[in-house]
């Protein structure tokens, strides 16, 4: 098993978990284990938010970068990981 495939493993193992996406530097879903249309929705949003952040934390300071991004609302909460690139 590879190491994405473990922390992903470990990830949706916590309680209250309901599912993991993972998407390419596109936004475009790779591995999730949500339903398809569910999956789509997500991913396109969040990769907008994730990129908008990603600027604005650049405009603060160009040396620095966007490294994790946490929206909780009263029902759910999601955590996005941008890799090298958002």
């Amino acid at each position: 098993m590879s190491e994405v495939e473990e922390t992903l493993k470990r990830i949706q193992s916590h309680k209250g978990v309901i599912g993991t996406i993972v998407v390419n530097s596109e936004g475009i879903p790779i591995r999730t284990t949500l339903d398809n249309s569910t999956t789509v929705q997500y991913a396109g949003l969040f990769h907008q938010l994730a990129m908008k952040a990603r600027s604005t934390v650049r405009d603060i300071d160009p040396q620095n970068d966007l490294t994790f991004l946490r929206v909780r609302s009263k029902k759910h909460e999601i955590m996005v990981a941008p890799g090298k690139a958002v």
